[in-house]
C-alpha cells in the first residue's frame, strides 16, 4: 500500500503512535531523512540517519520485547533490512535513493507500525 508523502518531508500528527518517545524519535528520522533531501553530497548527513534509526529501531524493540509484542521478530527483520539499505547507501545520494527512504518511512510508520498502537 502506498501512503502520500508530506511535502516538506517532515513528521505531522498523522504519524502519531501514541507513545511520545517513539513519535519523538520518528521525527530525528524524518529530520535526517529531510537534511539529506537538502544535502546529497554529505556522507556525515548519511551516518547521521543510519545512527538515529539505529537507536530508535533499538527502543522500539526494547518496547517490543518488554510488551511480548507477537510480531516482534518480523518487525525486527524489516527493521534490520532499512538499516543495510542506509548503510550501503554512498554520497552523493542518488534522487531514487531519496525517494526510496522517503516512501519507507512513511509506509513502515502508517502499515507497520501503525499495528502496534494500544499494544506496547
Amino acid at each position: 500500500m502506498s501512503y502520500e508523502i508530506p511535502e516538506p518531508y517532515v513528521w505531522d500528527d498523522s504519524f502519531r503512535t501514541t507513545y511520545d518517545n517513539i513519535d519523538s524519535e520518528h521525527k530525528l528520522i524524518f529530520e535526517a531523512i529531510f537534511n539529506c533531501i537538502k544535502d546529497p553530497k554529505s556522507a556525515a548527513l548519511i551516518t547521521k540517519l543510519y545512527d538515529v534509526t539505529a537507536d530508535h529501531f533499538t527502543n522500539e524493540e526494547g518496547m517490543m520485547v518488554k510488551a511480548k509484542y507477537e510480531d516482534t521478530a518480523n518487525h525486527k527483520q524489516i527493521h534490520n533490512d532499512f538499516l543495510a539499505k542506509i548503510k550501503s547507501l554512498k554520497a552523493p545520494l542518488d534522487a531514487a535513493s531519496v525517494d526510496w527512504a522517503k516512501q519507507w518511512l512513511v509506509g513502515h510508520i502508517k502499515g507497520i507500525d501503525f499495528k502496534y498502537k494500544g499494544k506496547l
